[in-house]
Protein backbone atom coordinates (compact mmCIF):
# COMPACT_ATOMS: atom_id res chain seq x y z
CA UNK A 1 0.00 0.00 0.00
CA UNK A 2 1.18 3.70 -0.82
CA UNK A 3 1.78 5.69 2.48
CA UNK A 4 3.02 8.83 3.06
CA UNK A 5 5.95 8.40 6.28
CA UNK A 6 5.80 10.21 9.78
CA UNK A 7 3.20 12.47 8.70
CA UNK A 8 1.88 14.03 12.10
CA UNK A 9 -0.90 14.24 13.25
CA UNK A 10 -3.40 17.50 12.81
CA UNK A 11 -6.90 18.35 13.43
CA UNK A 12 -9.37 19.29 10.77
CA UNK A 13 -11.63 17.39 8.42
CA UNK A 14 -9.00 17.30 5.63
CA UNK A 15 -5.87 16.98 7.41
CA UNK A 16 -5.89 13.81 8.88
CA UNK A 17 -3.82 10.86 9.17
CA UNK A 18 -5.82 7.83 8.22
CA UNK A 19 -6.33 9.49 4.45
CA UNK A 20 -5.63 5.75 2.32
CA UNK A 21 -3.43 7.22 -0.83
CA UNK A 22 -5.26 6.53 -3.78
CA UNK A 23 -8.78 5.78 -2.29
CA UNK A 24 -9.92 9.07 -3.84
CA UNK A 25 -8.95 8.10 -7.69
CA UNK A 26 -10.47 4.84 -7.18
CA UNK A 27 -13.79 6.92 -5.87
CA UNK A 28 -13.87 9.25 -8.50
CA UNK A 29 -13.60 5.89 -11.23
CA UNK A 30 -16.05 3.94 -9.54
CA UNK A 31 -18.42 7.34 -9.39
CA UNK A 32 -17.93 8.44 -13.28
CA UNK A 33 -16.93 12.30 -14.76
CA UNK A 34 -20.57 13.64 -14.50
CA UNK A 35 -20.77 12.37 -10.90
CA UNK A 36 -17.51 13.76 -9.79
CA UNK A 37 -18.48 17.19 -11.29
CA UNK A 38 -22.08 16.87 -9.30
CA UNK A 39 -20.44 16.04 -5.98
CA UNK A 40 -17.82 19.04 -6.29
CA UNK A 41 -21.17 20.79 -7.17
CA UNK A 42 -23.00 20.02 -3.95
CA UNK A 43 -19.29 21.30 -1.83
CA UNK A 44 -20.08 24.58 -3.04
CA UNK A 45 -16.01 24.03 -3.13
CA UNK A 46 -14.34 27.70 -3.78
CA UNK A 47 -10.59 28.24 -4.82
CA UNK A 48 -8.58 28.28 -1.53
CA UNK A 49 -6.08 30.61 -3.20
CA UNK A 50 -8.13 33.66 -2.51
CA UNK A 51 -10.10 34.67 -5.38
CA UNK A 52 -12.77 31.67 -4.24
CA UNK A 53 -13.98 30.81 -7.88
CA UNK A 54 -16.19 27.85 -7.48
CA UNK A 55 -14.04 24.83 -8.67
CA UNK A 56 -16.66 22.81 -9.78
CA UNK A 57 -17.40 25.39 -12.36
CA UNK A 58 -14.17 25.84 -13.32
CA UNK A 59 -13.66 22.04 -14.34
CA UNK A 60 -17.17 22.20 -15.80
CA UNK A 61 -16.42 24.98 -18.23
CA UNK A 62 -13.14 23.60 -18.79
CA UNK A 63 -14.43 19.73 -19.63
CA UNK A 64 -17.01 21.38 -22.27
CA UNK A 65 -14.41 23.45 -24.30
CA UNK A 66 -13.77 22.09 -27.49
CA UNK A 67 -9.93 20.76 -28.18
CA UNK A 68 -8.35 17.60 -27.46
CA UNK A 69 -5.60 18.16 -25.17
CA UNK A 70 -5.97 19.92 -21.74
CA UNK A 71 -3.76 20.29 -19.15
CA UNK A 72 -4.62 20.55 -15.17
CA UNK A 73 -2.26 23.08 -13.49
CA UNK A 74 -1.37 22.97 -9.59
CA UNK A 75 -0.25 26.37 -8.35
CA UNK A 76 2.64 25.99 -5.63
CA UNK A 77 3.71 29.35 -6.34
CA UNK A 78 3.36 30.12 -2.62
CA UNK A 79 4.99 33.64 -2.89
CA UNK A 80 2.33 35.66 -0.54
CA UNK A 81 4.21 37.24 2.46
CA UNK A 82 2.97 35.21 5.70
CA UNK A 83 1.67 31.94 3.56
CA UNK A 84 3.32 28.63 4.27
CA UNK A 85 0.22 26.06 4.55
CA UNK A 86 0.86 24.91 0.55
CA UNK A 87 4.27 23.63 1.88
CA UNK A 88 2.52 21.80 5.11
CA UNK A 89 0.33 20.12 2.29
CA UNK A 90 3.48 19.40 0.46
CA UNK A 91 5.82 18.08 2.69
CA UNK A 92 3.35 16.21 4.92
CA UNK A 93 -0.14 15.80 2.63
CA UNK A 94 0.95 15.03 -1.15
CA UNK A 95 -1.14 12.24 -1.23
CA UNK A 96 -3.91 14.31 -0.90
CA UNK A 97 -2.58 16.72 -3.25
CA UNK A 98 -1.76 14.71 -5.97
CA UNK A 99 -4.65 12.16 -5.89
CA UNK A 100 -6.53 15.72 -6.13
CA UNK A 101 -4.91 16.15 -9.40
CA UNK A 102 -5.30 12.75 -10.93
CA UNK A 103 -9.24 13.28 -10.14
CA UNK A 104 -9.21 16.55 -11.51
CA UNK A 105 -7.64 15.40 -15.13
CA UNK A 106 -9.92 12.15 -15.12
CA UNK A 107 -12.93 14.73 -14.50
CA UNK A 108 -11.84 16.77 -17.33
CA UNK A 109 -10.40 14.53 -19.85
CA UNK A 110 -6.58 16.00 -19.63
CA UNK A 111 -3.53 13.73 -19.79
CA UNK A 112 -1.29 15.76 -18.58
CA UNK A 113 -0.77 17.66 -15.12
CA UNK A 114 2.08 20.36 -13.84
CA UNK A 115 2.66 21.36 -10.52
CA UNK A 116 4.25 25.28 -10.54
CA UNK A 117 6.59 24.86 -7.47
CA UNK A 118 7.78 27.98 -5.90
CA UNK A 119 11.79 28.42 -6.53
CA UNK A 120 12.60 28.78 -2.99
CA UNK A 121 10.99 25.30 -2.44
CA UNK A 122 13.54 23.78 -4.49
CA UNK A 123 14.25 21.40 -1.11
CA UNK A 124 11.41 19.72 -1.67
CA UNK A 125 11.59 18.83 -5.28
CA UNK A 126 13.86 15.12 -4.90
CA UNK A 127 11.09 13.76 -2.36
CA UNK A 128 8.21 15.31 -4.32
CA UNK A 129 9.27 13.22 -7.29
CA UNK A 130 10.03 10.16 -5.67
CA UNK A 131 6.38 10.43 -4.27
CA UNK A 132 5.34 10.50 -7.81
CA UNK A 133 7.50 7.67 -9.18
CA UNK A 134 5.96 5.52 -6.34
CA UNK A 135 2.56 6.52 -7.54
CA UNK A 136 3.19 5.19 -10.78
CA UNK A 137 4.93 2.03 -9.26
CA UNK A 138 1.01 1.52 -7.80
CA UNK A 139 -0.73 2.45 -11.20
CA UNK A 140 -1.79 5.66 -9.85
CA UNK A 141 0.01 8.12 -12.30
CA UNK A 142 1.02 6.48 -16.23
CA UNK A 143 -0.83 4.49 -18.61
CA UNK A 144 -4.84 2.82 -17.70
CA UNK A 145 -4.51 4.16 -14.33
CA UNK A 146 -6.13 1.37 -11.93
CA UNK A 147 -6.94 -0.65 -15.17
CA UNK A 148 -9.16 1.99 -16.55
CA UNK A 149 -8.40 1.62 -20.01
CA UNK A 150 -7.93 4.89 -21.50
CA UNK A 151 -7.39 6.79 -18.29
CA UNK A 152 -3.78 8.44 -18.68
CA UNK A 153 -2.50 10.93 -16.68
CA UNK A 154 0.78 12.01 -15.67
CA UNK A 155 2.55 14.55 -13.32
CA UNK A 156 5.55 16.90 -13.85
CA UNK A 157 7.40 19.14 -11.63
CA UNK A 158 8.30 22.83 -12.52
CA UNK A 159 10.06 25.51 -10.74
CA UNK A 160 9.55 28.99 -10.52
CA UNK A 161 12.25 31.66 -10.38
CA UNK A 162 10.94 33.59 -7.62
CA UNK A 163 8.34 36.20 -9.05
CA UNK A 164 5.72 37.14 -7.03
CA UNK A 165 3.22 37.86 -9.74
CA UNK A 166 3.27 33.97 -10.99
CA UNK A 167 1.00 32.95 -8.43
CA UNK A 168 -1.44 34.95 -10.99
CA UNK A 169 -2.85 32.44 -13.03
CA UNK A 170 -2.02 33.57 -16.55
CA UNK A 171 1.30 34.88 -15.66
CA UNK A 172 2.33 31.59 -13.93
CA UNK A 173 1.23 29.88 -17.35
CA UNK A 174 3.27 32.55 -19.60
CA UNK A 175 6.01 31.52 -17.11
CA UNK A 176 5.34 27.72 -18.15
CA UNK A 177 6.01 28.77 -21.05
CA UNK A 178 9.25 29.46 -21.16
CA UNK A 179 7.83 33.18 -21.40
CA UNK A 180 8.14 36.30 -18.79
CA UNK A 181 5.96 35.87 -16.04
CA UNK A 182 3.33 38.74 -17.00
CA UNK A 183 -0.32 38.05 -16.63
CA UNK A 184 -2.35 38.56 -19.89
CA UNK A 185 -5.44 40.26 -20.82
CA UNK A 186 -8.54 38.08 -20.09
CA UNK A 187 -10.87 37.17 -22.13
CA UNK A 188 -10.10 34.68 -22.98
CA UNK A 189 -9.31 32.49 -19.89
CA UNK A 190 -7.82 29.79 -19.17
CA UNK A 191 -10.34 27.60 -19.17
CA UNK A 192 -10.59 27.89 -22.84
CA UNK A 193 -7.16 29.40 -23.91
CA UNK A 194 -4.96 28.27 -21.13
CA UNK A 195 -1.02 26.38 -20.99
CA UNK A 196 -0.10 25.96 -24.66
CA UNK A 197 -3.45 27.74 -25.74
CA UNK A 198 -5.25 24.65 -24.67
CA UNK A 199 -8.42 24.52 -22.36
CA UNK A 200 -6.57 24.66 -18.66
CA UNK A 201 -7.43 24.30 -15.03
CA UNK A 202 -5.65 26.04 -12.69
CA UNK A 203 -5.68 25.56 -9.05
CA UNK A 204 -3.99 25.89 -5.77
CA UNK A 205 -2.48 23.49 -3.41
CA UNK A 206 -4.89 23.30 -0.79
CA UNK A 207 -8.31 23.72 -3.14
CA UNK A 208 -6.70 19.82 -4.67
CA UNK A 209 -6.35 18.60 -1.50
CA UNK A 210 -9.75 19.21 -0.58
CA UNK A 211 -10.73 17.14 -3.28
CA UNK A 212 -9.87 13.19 -2.63
CA UNK A 213 -11.99 13.58 0.58
CA UNK A 214 -14.90 15.25 -0.86
CA UNK A 215 -15.38 12.38 -2.97
CA UNK A 216 -15.09 9.86 0.11
CA UNK A 217 -17.28 11.64 2.25
CA UNK A 218 -19.59 13.19 -0.06
CA UNK A 219 -20.46 16.84 -1.07
CA UNK A 220 -22.97 17.18 1.53
CA UNK A 221 -20.28 16.04 4.71
CA UNK A 222 -17.70 19.23 3.36
CA UNK A 223 -20.80 21.59 2.95
CA UNK A 224 -22.34 20.88 6.63
CA UNK A 225 -18.83 22.68 7.79
CA UNK A 226 -18.38 26.56 7.95
CA UNK A 227 -21.01 28.92 6.07
CA UNK A 228 -23.17 28.79 3.48
CA UNK A 229 -20.94 31.18 1.23
CA UNK A 230 -17.90 29.80 2.72
CA UNK A 231 -18.14 26.12 2.76
CA UNK A 232 -15.83 23.32 4.62
CA UNK A 233 -12.37 24.45 6.42
CA UNK A 234 -9.35 26.23 5.71
CA UNK A 235 -5.61 25.95 6.66
CA UNK A 236 -4.56 29.24 7.95
CA UNK A 237 -0.79 30.66 8.26
CA UNK A 238 -0.76 32.20 11.46
CA UNK A 239 2.42 34.53 12.38
CA UNK A 240 3.87 37.46 14.35
CA UNK A 241 2.89 37.80 17.54
CA UNK A 242 1.18 35.05 19.37
CA UNK A 243 2.65 32.09 21.56
CA UNK A 244 1.11 29.33 19.23
CA UNK A 245 2.23 30.43 15.08
CA UNK A 246 2.01 27.74 12.83
CA UNK A 247 -0.47 26.08 10.28
CA UNK A 248 -3.77 25.88 11.90
CA UNK A 249 -7.26 24.12 10.09
CA UNK A 250 -9.77 25.97 11.14
CA UNK A 251 -14.31 26.11 9.79
CA UNK A 252 -14.60 28.98 7.81
CA UNK A 253 -16.72 31.43 10.01
CA UNK A 254 -14.41 31.45 12.50
CA UNK A 255 -13.89 35.19 14.30
CA UNK A 256 -10.72 37.01 14.31
CA UNK A 257 -10.72 36.63 18.18
CA UNK A 258 -11.43 33.14 18.32
CA UNK A 259 -8.13 32.74 16.31
CA UNK A 260 -6.66 35.04 18.58
CA UNK A 261 -7.19 32.77 21.49
CA UNK A 262 -6.46 29.41 19.52
CA UNK A 263 -3.19 30.38 19.32
CA UNK A 264 -2.56 32.37 22.32
CA UNK A 265 -1.73 36.51 21.27
CA UNK A 266 -1.67 38.86 23.69
CA UNK A 267 -2.15 43.01 23.68
CA UNK A 268 -2.94 42.27 20.02
CA UNK A 269 -3.34 45.57 18.08
CA UNK A 270 -3.98 44.56 14.31
CA UNK A 271 -4.37 41.15 12.02
CA UNK A 272 -3.56 41.57 8.48
CA UNK A 273 -5.83 39.15 7.18
CA UNK A 274 -4.64 37.79 3.22
CA UNK A 275 -0.89 38.60 3.66
CA UNK A 276 0.76 42.19 2.28
CA UNK A 277 -2.16 42.38 -0.34
CA UNK A 278 -4.92 41.56 2.23
CA UNK A 279 -6.38 44.74 4.89
CA UNK A 280 -5.74 45.54 8.22
CA UNK A 281 -8.07 44.46 10.82
CA UNK A 282 -8.41 47.18 13.97
CA UNK A 283 -8.93 45.64 17.53
CA UNK A 284 -12.49 47.16 17.60
CA UNK A 285 -12.95 45.02 14.73
CA UNK A 286 -12.10 41.36 16.13
CA UNK A 287 -15.84 39.91 16.16
CA UNK A 288 -15.57 40.02 11.87
CA UNK A 289 -15.73 36.35 10.60
CA UNK A 290 -12.76 34.52 8.15
CA UNK A 291 -15.12 33.82 5.50
CA UNK A 292 -15.56 35.08 1.78
CA UNK A 293 -18.67 36.55 2.44
CA UNK A 294 -17.09 38.99 5.18
CA UNK A 295 -12.95 38.89 5.39
CA UNK A 296 -11.87 37.11 3.17
CA UNK A 297 -8.33 35.50 2.75
CA UNK A 298 -6.22 32.84 1.21
CA UNK A 299 -4.51 32.08 4.27
CA UNK A 300 -2.38 34.81 5.68
CA UNK A 301 -3.02 35.77 9.09
CA UNK A 302 -0.33 38.27 10.63
CA UNK A 303 -0.47 39.68 14.17
CA UNK A 304 0.39 42.37 15.35
CA UNK A 305 0.59 43.47 19.05
CA UNK A 306 0.93 47.29 20.44
CA UNK A 307 4.43 47.21 20.28
CA UNK A 308 4.38 47.48 16.45
CA UNK A 309 4.73 50.80 14.53
CA UNK A 310 2.42 50.61 11.91
CA UNK A 311 3.61 52.63 9.41
CA UNK A 312 6.75 50.41 9.56
CA UNK A 313 4.66 47.60 8.69
CA UNK A 314 3.15 49.58 5.99
CA UNK A 315 6.36 50.73 4.37
CA UNK A 316 7.46 47.12 4.60
CA UNK A 317 4.62 46.05 2.38
CA UNK A 318 4.69 48.87 0.15
CA UNK A 319 8.83 48.18 -0.24
CA UNK A 320 7.72 44.35 -1.28
CA UNK A 321 5.54 45.80 -4.02
CA UNK A 322 6.89 48.04 -5.56
CA UNK A 323 9.82 45.19 -6.20
CA UNK A 324 7.81 42.19 -6.92
CA UNK A 325 5.09 44.35 -9.44
CA UNK A 326 6.41 43.31 -13.50
CA UNK A 327 5.87 46.46 -14.64
CA UNK A 328 3.66 45.74 -17.55
CA UNK A 329 0.99 48.07 -16.83
CA UNK A 330 1.17 52.06 -15.23
CA UNK A 331 -1.17 51.86 -12.54
CA UNK A 332 1.04 49.11 -10.64
CA UNK A 333 3.97 50.27 -12.02
CA UNK A 334 3.63 54.15 -11.22
CA UNK A 335 1.29 53.60 -8.50
CA UNK A 336 2.95 51.57 -5.79
CA UNK A 337 6.24 53.70 -6.18
CA UNK A 338 3.72 57.18 -5.76
CA UNK A 339 2.07 55.31 -2.50
CA UNK A 340 5.49 54.48 -1.34
CA UNK A 341 6.98 58.07 -1.56
CA UNK A 342 3.97 59.28 0.38
CA UNK A 343 4.55 56.80 3.38
CA UNK A 344 8.20 58.03 2.77
CA UNK A 345 6.50 61.49 3.18
CA UNK A 346 4.48 61.13 6.35
CA UNK A 347 7.97 59.51 8.15
CA UNK A 348 9.57 62.87 7.28
CA UNK A 349 6.97 64.81 8.06
CA UNK A 350 6.52 66.46 4.38
CA UNK A 351 2.67 65.41 4.12
CA UNK A 352 -0.40 67.14 3.58
CA UNK A 353 -3.90 65.55 4.45
CA UNK A 354 -4.63 67.27 0.43
CA UNK A 355 -1.55 65.29 -0.75
CA UNK A 356 -2.67 61.96 0.80
CA UNK A 357 -6.37 62.02 0.44
CA UNK A 358 -5.14 62.59 -3.66
CA UNK A 359 -2.92 59.07 -2.66
CA UNK A 360 -6.55 57.49 -1.61
CA UNK A 361 -8.14 58.73 -4.68
CA UNK A 362 -5.16 56.56 -6.89
CA UNK A 363 -5.85 53.93 -5.03
CA UNK A 364 -9.38 53.98 -5.98
CA UNK A 365 -7.82 54.05 -9.86
CA UNK A 366 -5.18 51.04 -9.08
CA UNK A 367 -8.03 48.41 -8.10
CA UNK A 368 -9.94 49.43 -10.83
CA UNK A 369 -7.48 50.17 -13.96
CA UNK A 370 -4.44 47.51 -12.79
CA UNK A 371 -4.10 44.47 -15.07
CA UNK A 372 -3.78 41.80 -12.53
CA UNK A 373 -4.82 40.85 -8.92
CA UNK A 374 -1.05 42.64 -7.72
CA UNK A 375 -1.92 45.95 -8.57
CA UNK A 376 -5.80 45.45 -7.89
CA UNK A 377 -4.91 44.26 -4.23
CA UNK A 378 -1.79 46.40 -3.39
CA UNK A 379 -3.75 49.14 -2.44
CA UNK A 380 -5.45 47.28 0.43
CA UNK A 381 -2.73 48.00 3.01
CA UNK A 382 -2.32 51.28 2.04
CA UNK A 383 -6.06 52.22 2.60
CA UNK A 384 -7.14 50.13 5.51
CA UNK A 385 -3.97 51.00 7.70
CA UNK A 386 -4.05 54.51 7.05
CA UNK A 387 -7.72 54.55 7.89
CA UNK A 388 -7.80 52.15 10.65
CA UNK A 389 -4.58 53.36 12.54
CA UNK A 390 -4.92 57.09 11.27
CA UNK A 391 -5.07 58.34 15.33
CA UNK A 392 -1.24 56.58 15.50
CA UNK A 393 -0.03 57.64 12.33
CA UNK A 394 -0.82 61.55 12.00
CA UNK A 395 -1.70 62.67 15.76
CA UNK A 396 0.45 60.20 17.41
CA UNK A 397 1.35 63.26 19.94
CA UNK A 398 -1.54 64.93 19.72
CA UNK A 399 -0.01 67.79 17.26
CA UNK A 400 -1.42 66.72 13.86
CA UNK A 401 1.97 65.51 12.80
CA UNK A 402 3.67 62.03 12.89
CA UNK A 403 7.18 61.25 14.56
CA UNK A 404 7.90 58.10 13.95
Amino acid sequence: MLTVENRPKRDGIILFSDYKAGSGIRRSVEMGRENVLFELRESKLKGRGGAGFSTATKWMLTAAASGEIKYIVCNADEGEPGTFKDKVLLTEYPDLVFDGMVVAGFTIGAKKGLVYLRGEYVYMLKSLERYLDRMRTYNLLGKNILGKEGFDFDIEIRLGAGAYVCGEETALIESLEGHRGEPRNRPPYPVNTGYMGCPTVVNNVETLASVPNILIKGGAWFAKHGTDKSTGSKLFSISGDCKKPGVYELPWGITIDEVLKIVEAENTKAVQVGGASGSCIPKKCFDRKLAYEDAATGGSIMIFNESRNMLNVLKNFMEFFVEESCGQCTPCRVGNVKLLEGIEMIENNEYTFRYINQLKDLCKTMQLASKCGLGQSSPNSFLSILENFKEEIFFKNGNGVYHG
